[in-house]
Parts: structure tokens; sequence; C-alpha cells
């Protein structure tokens, strides 16, 4: 490992500057710590932890919790579809939980930040050139020089003109956590991740949800099987979806409703609207033009492989740099570009295997090959299924709509493709994808031993699925 003698410190205040403490700037600056690097994080919240501890991944997850627990929806398979926590349920019932975690993960980000030595600037970072960053500060300014920096700014909620953001009963997918009451009627635009995650949460706890987006398919880069068991789910929790819709505008029409425009001609009214149809890059107003770089449209930077901008010393991670824009890569992220800055030999990049986790009610998760990119790309593949009503660990927790779907290649049986939908999928798909890291077939599951009885051994009954389909193809 290549550590800093403290004989050869350089003629900068420190090895690596990172603006921004959200995943892919508190795991990079952590990493160029541990090896031995004098780290800073710019900070400009009052905390730290950046849109996924705030705003984003931690409190959505957290209310999806809350959602469940407080509506009995997950029990609702033990004790029958009345099943109720809690009758009138409040703001205060639905946020208390989500508090508690938030501020957990804000001490942890700064226990960590000790243990590791890296100093905590709290301000606004301004570059002046690319090795030089002043912190805009109420009550002063500090001029920071670094060798390396990385920019992990983060994202924001896209704001379109059309929509009175200033209403109090109009949300983005930041503000929405500060709301005062719980609705009745929420419109929610835009059916990505974000947006069918809120649905399913809102939806749970009894609002009647309108989910509306422009594009005529549900999540298309899902498994078109998989995006229609979600479809069903959504329509158990009372969602009415509308696909191929566009809002015109909105008005206000008393103290409690609003009415929405749309393109098509149609009208209706909604106590609440959550606009969640797109984010920008934090870019703006840390001095990209003093270095000559230039964000894309969508305030988003452009790196290569190593998350190195045009400028050699400066690195981007994270949401500021779009696509996938998952904690899970944007943390994988900032440690690939500590280990390209530094040369140390910890990372040289990211797996391609990217799994994803979409927290609706009920939870999706995939890694890998579709059924369609299995088509498009002719490979030669077949289907295992095993339904949770039929594995025994499904009827004792009640979720008996869930589903393992493998996907693998009919000629060598090598696992292609995995998606799970219900209960812990975001957890259960990780035994899927270890297989594919290391190009195994569907024998793995039909040798192994699973725990009996858990959601696991779905994948046991999905590979002998797929196995005797095989067969009577031959």
């Amino acid at each position: 490992m290549n550590y800093t003698n403290p004989m050869e410190l350089a003629m900068y205040d420190y090895d690596f500057v990172v603006l921004g403490s959200g995943p892919a700037g508190e795991k990079a600056a952590t990493l160029a710590a541990d090896f031995g690097k004098r780290v800073a994080i710019i900070e400009s919240r009052a905390q730290p932890g950046g849109v996924c501890v705030h705003t984003g991944t931690i409190p959505s997850k957290t209310l999806r919790e809350s959602s469940l627990y407080l509506s009995g929806i997950r029990s609702r398979g033990l004790y029958g579809v009345n099943y109720l926590v809690k009758h009138d349920i409040s703001v205060q019932d639905f946020m208390y939980r989500r508090h508690q975690v938030v501020q957990r993960e804000i001490d942890l980000i700064y226990q960590r930040c000790a243990r590791s030595r890296i100093d905590l600037l709290p301000g606004w970072g301004e570059f002046i050139d690319p090795h030089t960053i002043i912190v805009k500060r109420p009550g002063g300014e500090e001029i920071v020089t670094s060798e390396h920096f990385l920019i992990s700014t983060g994202s924001r909620p896209w704001h379109p003109d059309f929509l009175p953001f200033d209403d109090p009963s109009v949300y983005d997918s930041d503000t929405v956590l500060d709301m005062k009451d719980i609705p009745r009627s929420m419109t929610i635009v835009g059916a990505g991740v974000i947006g069918c995650e809120y649905s399913t949460i809102f939806a749970a706890l009894g609002i009647r949800v309108v989910l509306m987006d422009e594009r005529p398919q549900l999540l298309p880069f899902l498994d078109r099987e998989i995006a229609g068991k979600l479809h069903e789910g959504m329509m158990k929790l009372g969602i009415q979806l509308l696909q191929g819709e566009a809002i015109e505008k909105v008005n206000r029409i008393n103290d409690h409703e609003l009415v929405i425009y749309l393109k098509s001609g149609q009208t209706f009214n909604t106590e609440s609207l959550l606009f969640a149809a797109g984010r920008q890059g934090n870019t703006r107003n840390i001095g990209l033009e003093n270095l000559g770089l230039k964000p894309n449209k969508r305030g988003q930077l452009i790196v290569n492989e190593h998350y190195q901008t045009d400028i050699p010393t400066i690195y981007a991670a994270g949401d500021v740099i779009g696509f996938p824009s998952l904690a899970s890569a944007s943390m994988e992220q900032g440690r690939t570009a500590v280990s390209h800055a530094f040369d140390l030999d910890a990372k040289d990049g990211i797996t391609s295997l990217l799994p994803f986790g979409i927290y609706t009610i009920p939870e999706v998760s995939a890694v890998g090959e579709s059924e369609e990119s299995c088509q498009e790309k002719g490979i030669p593949y077949e289907v295992g299924r095993a339904g949770f009503s039929e594995n025994t660990r499904g009827q004792i927790i009640g979720d008996l709509d869930g589903m393992t779907k493998l996907i693998f290649n009919s000629d060598d049986r090598k696992l292609l493709g995995v998606h799970v939908i219900g209960d812990r999928a975001s957890e259960l798909i990780h035994i899927g994808q270890t297989v594919l890291h290391f190009g195994g077939t569907i024998d793995y599951f039909i040798e192994a031993v699973f725990n009996y009885p858990t959601l696991s051994e779905s994948y046991k009954t999905a590979a002998y699925d797929g196995l005797a389909k095989l067969k009577r193809r031959h």
C-alpha cells in the first residue's frame, strides 16, 4: 500500500479535498485518509451526509418502513386485510423514525471522520484554480489548497416553470419531507424510481394517489414481467396510473384543492402534488468557469473511466456525473477516483454488474440481463421462476405475491440475470449477483444447501423450474 511519508509533505494544505459529504465524497475521503493522505471535506449543509442522508435514500427508505408498519400492510397476509397498527396516522407518526435514523447516520459520519482524522470544513467551496479553492462561510472566507480534488456535490430536484412550487401543497422529492399534514389525495408526476417509491409509500397510508408519466411504459429498464407484477402490486394499493400524459398547468381553486390540467385536455382535482421527474447536478457557483470545465445541460460533469475530469487534478463522482445515480455506485466511484489519483493498489474500477433496488411496495431488485435484453442481443435463454407463495418462508411472512426469476443461457446453463420482486428483494439479489460475478451456472443453486425455511431457497426452486423447462425442450 502506498502510504504518505511525513517527510515528503507537498506544498499544499491537503493531499485530497472533497466537495460534498454524500456517499461518494465520504467514502472517497475515508479511503484516502486510510492510506495516510491529508484529507478535508467541504460541506455547505449544516450537517454532513448530503442528499442521501438528508432528503434522499435514507429518509425515503425509512419512510417506507414506517408506512409498512403503521399501515399494517406487511401483516395483512397474516391477520387479514383490515389489519391496522394505528388509525388516523399523523405526520408526526410518519416522520418519527426517519428523524431518528437520519440523526444516527449523521453521528456515524462524524465518528468516521474523527477516527480517520478528516477535517470537516463548513462552507461553500468555489474553485480559483486546479489546486486552490475558497471556502465561503458567514463571517469569513478561507483559502484551501490541495493536490487533488473530488467534486461530489450531488444533485437537486428540477423545477419546471409551469408548476407553482411556492404553493405549500406542491412538493419536490426534497420538500415532501417537510409536509405539515397527511393529505387525503396526492398526484405524483414522474413514474421513475423516486415517483414509484413515493406513490406506494403514500398509497399504503391510505392516501388516494394518481401517478402519471409521459412515457407509455412503467420503468422501461425493468424486465417486462417484473414491471407487470409491480404494476399489479400498485393497483392493489389503489394507485391510479396515468401513462402517456403530461401536465400543462396547475391552479389552486380553494384552500384544500389544486386543479391539474393535462395536455390531453383532461382535468382533475388533487389535494397535493409531488413532482419527481428529474434532477440536476449541483454545479452552480462552484467556480467551474475558473477551471474551464463546463457541465452539460443537466448540470452534470463529464468524466473518464477513472472519474477524472478534463482537469487532471480534479475528479467527480456521484449524482453530479449523472447515471446511474445510485448511492452504492457513487461510493465505488469515489473510491476508484482516490485509487487513481494516488496510484493506490485498492480499486481499479467498478463492475458492470450493478444491482439496483427499487424500494416500492412490493420491493424490486435486479442484476444482469432481462428477457428483453437477451432477445435484443440474440442470446439463447431459458427462464426459471419461483413464487413466494410456494416458498415456506413466504407463507410464514404472508408474502404470497413475490417471485424470484432466473434467466440463464439455454446452451450452457450459465446464469445471465436475476430479478426479484417481493419482501427483501434488494437483499436476496446479492446471491445471484455473486454467481453472475464468478460466471456460474444455475447448477450452483441446485447443488447448494440453503437454510430452511428462507426466501433464499427460492433460488433453488427457480433453478429446478428452469432446468425442467430445458429438459422438456429436448
